[in-house]
């Protein structure tokens, strides 16, 4: 059902990314030489790195101990040492969960590591400090590293949407069930992260391995916190709530920005990959999802992921153009009409064959089967 691969089959060889990676690779192979060490606690790990050969090493924001830093710096690794006071690890070797990026929500959301790292942002996005302009790309590059890991052959369905479609409504409910769909049919769905459309269709992919009524009854207990204004503490405590009622749910991605910081992400994507920069997400999720993309009825964001879709697909870019699906007829055609643009750029090209309009939502998943042959 859910084909998104394990973590850490697929990545490069000389990434070290966790703890029990860094034990298997020096009791296998003796040496850590030329190895590239990401965001691993290593401070009891000191007889190893006194012991072991480092030599072209290099760690990214590893904490070690003093004589262990000596002695690797000695070998001629390269050491960036972890950065103190950061609510955020710029060197992290895997995407975020949920549980990360909200844990002490009891608290209120302000004391999460999400608001954290937006109000961190904000304070230095105002004076322009090289150092942290650049600690916010080196994280950046870290998440798409992870991503792309953790992505490795799968086949991945972008679905847009906007941020504004309550909970309780019947857009909601049917976003909700595209997700699921989906994820039933083997793809692994990737939103924009955030609350709404994108929230419902991670929703979805969650609820794809149990049955209706847990479907229906998640509807209903979310409906009670329509929207994350005007708390977002509950609006996101209901969704784990839901997550604990019904655990081991299905798995899906979000990839959500920082630069909207009024948006949280939403609790149903089980991986999250999280950015400061907005352009760096918008591309990225665009460009990842190579079995297509569902476009919900969205407002201004929306409209600018059909058209960053159909750039790549109209100079074929990145290959061979991917389907594009765009959903209700009335809001594509008259309320925001990029449907007749989108259809007159794609004429005469190998797009054209690419691009649907449906009305209804339960019609995306047949719409992308035909259009991806």
């Amino acid at each position: 059902m859910q084909t998104m691969p394990a973590h850490a089959a697929h990545h490069d060889d000389r990434e070290i990314e966790t703890l029990e990676e860094f034990d298997a690779t020096v009791s296998a192979r003796g040496s850590l030489a030329g190895y590239r060490v990401q965001a691993v606690d290593l401070t009891d790990r000191t007889r190893e790195l006194l012991t072991t050969d480092t030599a072209g090493a290099v760690f990214l924001g590893c904490a070690m101990r003093e004589d262990a830093d000596a002695k690797v710096r000695a070998d001629g690794a390269l050491v960036f040492p972890p950065v103190p006071g950061l609510p955020f690890d710029p060197y992290r070797g895997l995407v975020y969960s949920p549980d990360e990026l909200f844990a002490s929500l009891a608290e209120g959301y302000e004391a999460t590591p999400d608001a954290l790292a937006y109000d961190w942002f904000q304070r230095t996005k105002a004076d322009r400090d090289i150092y942290a302009s650049m600690l916010r790309s080196v994280h950046d590059d870290s998440v798409s590293d992870a991503l792309d890991e953790l992505l490795s052959g799968a086949r991945v369905v972008g679905v847009m949407g906007g941020h504004a479609m309550a909970r309780g409504t019947e857009e909601y409910a049917g976003a909700a069930r595209l997700g699921r769909e989906l994820a039933r049919a083997g793809f692994t769905v990737a939103t924009g992260g955030g609350p709404g459309a994108m929230e419902a269709a991670n929703l979805g992919a969650y609820a794809a391995p149990f049955d209706d009524e847990m479907l229906t009854e998640s509807l209903e207990l979310l409906g009670k916190a329509p929207n994350f204004t005007p708390s977002i503490s509950q609006w996101a405590s209901a969704a784990f709530e839901i997550r604990a009622r019904w655990p081991q749910g299905g798995r899906s991605v979000g990839i959500p920005t920082w630069f909207y910081g009024h948006e949280p992400p939403n609790a149903f994507a089980s991986h999250i990959a999280k950015y400061f920069a907005n352009a760096t997400r918008e591309d990225g999720l665009l460009a990842r999802s190579n079995a297509g993309v569902v476009f919900l009825p969205g407002a201004a964001g929306t409209l600018q992921e059909i058209f960053d879709n159909a750039t790549p697909n109209y100079y074929e870019s990145r290959g061979e153009p991917t389907p594009m699906v765009l959903v209700n007829r009335v809001h594509w055609t008259e309320k925001l009409p990029a449907w007749p643009l989108l259809r007159s750029l794609a004429a005469g090209r190998s797009m054209e064959a690419r691009i649907a309009l449906v009305d209804r939502i339960e019609e995306a998943p047949e719409a992308l089967k035909r259009l991806g042959g």
